[in-house]
C-alpha cells in the first residue's frame, strides 16, 4: 500500500474529552459551596491563559488544556444554575441542608456530617450531598430521633445527637 493512504500517529485526531456529568438534580450549593466553585473556576481560567501562552510547548501541556477546558465548562454551568441555599434560613429543630449533624451510631461511636450541594461533598470529612441516602435518612430528623441508614453493609441505627446550623444548635 501506498505511504500516501496511511495516516501517521501525529496526525491522528484527538479523542474529544468526555464531558463531566451534570447532575439531574437542583444545584443546591451553600454559600461556601458557590464562593468555592468561583474560586475553583477563577484557578481554571488562570491555567487556561497559562496553558495558552505554552500551547506549542509539547504534547502533555495540549492535553492538560482539554482537560482544563472540559473541567471550566462544567464549573461556569454549575455556577450559572447554583441554587444558593442560606442555612440560616431554614427551621433550625430539624436535620435539613446546611446542618451539621451528630449522630450516635449502635456501637455507641459517634460521627458528624455536613449536608451540602452535590459539589462541596466530600465523604471523607464528613461532607455529604443532600441527594446521598445518609442526607435523605436523616432528612427532618430532630434531636433524640431514630434513623436507620440501610446500607450495602448492612443496616446502621443511627440516634440524632445534635443538629446545628452555622454552630447553632436547634
Amino acid at each position: 500500500m501506498s505511504r500516501a493512504f496511511v495516516k501517521d500517529d501525529d496526525e491522528a485526531p484527538e479523542e474529544p474529552l468526555p464531558e463531566r456529568a451534570i447532575s439531574d438534580h437542583p444545584n443546591y450549593v451553600t454559600p461556601l459551596g458557590l464562593a468555592q466553585m468561583a474560586a475553583r473556576l477563577e484557578e481554571l481560567e488562570a491555567e487556561r491563559l497559562e496553558l495558552a501562552r505554552r500551547a506549542d510547548a509539547d504534547d502533555s501541556v495540549r492535553e492538560r488544556q482539554r482537560y482544563v477546558e472540559r473541567d471550566s465548562r462544567y464549573f461556569r454551568r454549575r455556577l450559572e444554575t447554583a441554587l444558593t441555599v442560606d442555612p440560616q434560613a431554614r427551621r433550625h429543630d430539624a436535620v435539613g441542608f446546611g446542618a451539621t449533624v451528630t449522630v450516635r451510631e449502635d456501637s455507641g461511636e459517634r460521627r458528624t456530617y455536613t449536608i451540602v450541594g452535590e459539589d462541596e461533598a466530600d465523604p471523607d470529612v464528613g461532607l455529604v450531598s443532600w441527594v446521598s441516602p445518609l442526607a435523605r435518612v436523616l432528612e427532618g430528623a430532630r434531636v433524640g430521633e431514630h434513623a436507620v441508614w440501610r446500607r450495602p453493609a448492612g443496616a446502621l441505627d443511627l440516634i440524632i445527637v445534635a443538629v446545628e446550623y452555622d454552630g447553632r444548635s436547634g
